[in-house]
């Protein structure tokens, strides 16, 4: 199987990356490439959401990719969030410890009740919306 990227940005702070297939030795440098033109269009102290609910593999060059992701957002300010991994590959995910647990969200809902929760203590506000 190859590797497909799409890429959906709900907001100019959040770009949401679905990942399909395969994200090994063979196509890694695909998905670099591919960051070196989203990463710099989102602004300083914003999130990228890699949605892992379609990648089947992910290598040591694959974890190798995130890690320069998350190295770059944190650079910035910003964040970097894993959604609904497959067993598989979350289960890379822990053998490595390459991403706190605090940073993996098993759906949809659940991410954006964390990010619901992020903004009400940054604007203090407890009318921030009801995701």
């Amino acid at each position: 199987m190859t590797f497909n990227l799409k890429t959906e940005s709900e907001s100019p702070e959040r770009t949401t990356l679905h990942l399909h297939g395969r994200l090994d030795a063979q196509t890694f440098n695909d998905f670099d490439r591919a960051m070196l033109d989203v990463l710099p269009r989102i602004p300083d102290g914003g999130t990228v959401v890699l949605d892992l609910s379609a990648l089947e593999y992910i290598s040591s060059a694959g974890l190798r990719s995130i890690a320069m992701i998350r190295k770059s957002m944190r650079a910035r300010g910003g964040h970097t969030l894993l959604l609904d991994p497959q067993p598989q590959v979350r289960k890379v995910f822990d053998i490595v410890k390459a991403v706190p647990l605090q940073e993996v969200f098993a759906n949809t809902q659940e991410l954006d009740r964390y990010l619901d929760h992020m903004q009400r203590q940054v604007t203090g506000d407890g009318s921030v919306g009801n995701a």
